[in-house]
């Protein structure tokens, strides 16, 4: 019975993955990003230590994303009308998420702007 437990928090965690897939546009815009730095990293053939560091940014990335997409639905239905506090919180989740996207932006321009002047320069 124990296994029948795990094997539904991994449903529940799929539920909550596909359902901010689905409501919310940022989660679609890292998703196609990361797709995107995928094919990069094949079609540049970027080394095991390069694709740690852009598996753990698209992880971080998503997962803050996800994290800020839970706070605000906690905060709106705890607090449905406006409110100063709730607002601070809320900016303070999606700063979380734009310090881990503007971070992981950074690094993939380190991984991949050598190797575009290389092939263009």
């Amino acid at each position: 019975m124990k296994h029948l437990g795990r094997i539904f928090s991994f449903t529940n965690a799929f539920r909550g993955i596909g359902f901010a897939f689905c409501t919310q546009t940022n989660i679609k815009i890292h998703t196609l990003t990361a797709i995107a730095v995928t094919v990069a990293g094949f079609y540049f053939r970027i080394s095991a230590t390069e694709w740690m560091m852009l598996i753990f940014c698209i992880a971080a990335v998503i997962t803050a994303e996800l994290l800020n997409t839970a706070i605000e639905i906690m905060a709106d239905h705890f607090c449905p009308h406006y409110h100063t506090k709730v607002r601070r919180i809320k900016d303070c989740a999606a700063g979380a998420v734009l310090i881990t996207s503007i971070g992981s932006a950074i690094i993939g321009c380190l991984i991949f702007i050598p190797k575009i002047t290389v092939l263009f320069g």
